[in-house]
């Protein structure tokens, strides 16, 4: 199983599942598709959106461990 952690790109968690995309929805990352934040980590991305990376970590690898 693939696991998910802060320096994981965006990119990259979204060629892993595609399904984890509503999980960043929800939280408020509502830019996925932009181009810049394909290339950044989610502890960059949730510094950005004054979201908790372990919290968000620990629930992408939850839904991956899950199917």
């Amino acid at each position: 199983m693939q696991k998910v952690t802060k320096s994981t790109l965006i990119g990259d968690l979204l060629q892993m599942d595609a399904d984890l995309a509503p999980i960043l929805l929800n939280i408020g990352m509502h830019c996925l598709g932009c181009p810049s934040s394909q290339q950044e980590s989610l502890e960059e991305a949730c510094a950005v959106h004054n979201t908790s990376v372990d919290a968000l970590v620990d629930i992408l690898n939850a839904a991956l461990a899950s199917k």
